[in-house]
């Protein structure tokens, strides 16, 4: 934990997707680090798991602020990072954890309109991309920044929930290099790969296939586990206070399912 006595001194996180699933780990793990926090939540639904990450930063003396956050208007964006500056003082990582996804099957390509396309891009990418651009002059004014950005198994694989979202999490990969290229050298820039993680973004939208992927995932994977959202956010940490010397890299976060590929 940061030696700090105020939270205008501690280091601040930009989190979204803070309010479910793996943004809520990142929260949470920045949190016990004594981190300040600036989180975005979509939906009232959400808002009470971004509170309590910030509760639990304020225990250890840092502070936080949770806004109702679409990373698909740029403006959104825009008031979140100024959020950060002017409540916190700035900031020092970015996790672009906020994903979505639509459930069609591989096979069904009649069923993956082109509005399904851009709405999964909205987000996945461009969502991404106008987070980042409206965070980087905090990160860049740091010193010493960092952004991670979630992406998917599926970028490797072409599988998941949909050709849409597969896709989208590829196009996020090559995002995260080209961010990489321009923000160095104040700012380093990676990408998180995770297979199954047990979240509610994955759980609720198909328990049925959920329950078949996880079962296939611990019968076929070295490790013989799914993850879970504290597995990510310990990688998530890593990168944005440990990984000094890493950018534009992709770690792949699949209980070793690579291994049974080859």
């Amino acid at each position: 934990m940061p030696d700090m006595d105020a939270p205008s001194l501690r280091p601040t996180a930009i989190i979204t997707g803070a309010g479910s699933g793996i943004g809520e780990g990142a929260a949470l793990r920045f949190a016990a680090e004594g981190w300040n926090l600036a989180l975005a939540y979509l939906g009232e639904a959400q808002r009470p798991a971004a509170e309590a990450a910030i509760a639990r930063a304020r225990e250890t003396g840092a502070d936080g602020v949770a806004l109702e956050t679409d990373i698909r208007d740029e403006e959104s964006c825009r008031r979140l990072a100024e959020a950060a500056k002017s409540a916190l003082g700035g900031a020092r990582a970015l996790v672009n954890a906020a994903g979505t996804t639509r459930i069609v099957p591989m096979a069904d390509l009649d069923g993956l309109s082109p509005a399904i396309f851009h709405d999964v891009y909205a987000v996945n990418v461009v969502g991404a991309f106008l987070m980042t651009r409206a965070a980087a002059p905090l990160l860049t004014a740091s010193g010493d920044g960092a952004v991670v950005n979630l992406s998917s198994y599926g970028a490797t694989t072409g599988g998941g929930s949909s050709i849409a979202y597969a896709a989208s999490k590829g196009a996020l990969d090559t995002m995260t290099r080209s961010l990489a290229r321009v923000l160095a050298p104040a700012v380093r820039v990676n990408g998180i790969r995770p297979a199954l993680v047990e979240t509610p973004f994955v759980q609720g939208r198909d328990p049925e296939s959920y329950g078949r992927r996880r079962d296939r995932q611990i019968a076929g994977a070295p490790l013989r586990r799914i993850g879970f959202p504290a597995d990510v956010a310990d990688t998530v940490f890593f990168l944005c206070t440990g990984a000094n010397l890493m950018t534009g890299e992709i770690l792949t976060l699949d209980c070793g399912l690579h291994l049974e590929a080859d």
